[in-house]
């Protein structure tokens, strides 16, 4: 198995293009659709987007991705890791990069939005782990049963 490089990614790439159509097709299967937040290709490509692929020579094994909230404030973003990667330490190491480098870009606070049902409770630990706080909805979210919020401050 070769080394996990965590790189900015462009997204022009077929590999990452066919990673994320299977995580929307994932979350659409497994939310409601007024419930799914999962952002496609070209939302990802918006300038106020950071987007961040984990690979392993030219396989995609990870992917997350901040959105700029406000001057202070952004919101984490597709996060996933491959089926055939889960629990291997992928999106530690993702989230890990990730919360670094929100801080160095001067955000203060991270928040993020997942899913409520048990198949995103590994998710959630995930995130209790790296010290994230269940909230109440922010930005544009509103109170919905299928959702969980969860934020931290840098």
């Amino acid at each position: 198995m070769s080394e996990t490089r965590i790189v900015v990614d462009d997204l022009s790439g077929p590999q990452i293009a066919r990673f994320l159509a299977e995580h929307v097709r994932q979350m659409r299967s497994l939310t409601p659709p007024e419930s799914t937040h999962a952002l496609d290709l070209d939302a990802l490509r918006r300038p106020d987007v950071t987007f961040w692929s984990a690979r392993e020579g030219d396989a995609v094994v990870g992917c997350g991705a901040i959105k700029r909230l406000d001057a202070r404030h952004a919101e984490l973003k597709s996060m996933r890791t491959a089926p055939t990667r889960t629990r291997s330490g992928i999106a530690s190491r993702l989230l890990g990069h990730i919360l670094t480098e929100t801080e160095r870009l001067g955000f203060t606070r991270l928040s993020l939005e997942t899913g409520a049902a048990d198949f995103f409770r590994p998710a959630r630990k995930l995130y209790e782990k790296f010290g994230f706080d269940y909230c109440d909805p922010f930005a544009d979210y509103r109170p919905d049963p299928n959702s969980v919020f969860m934020t931290k401050a840098l």
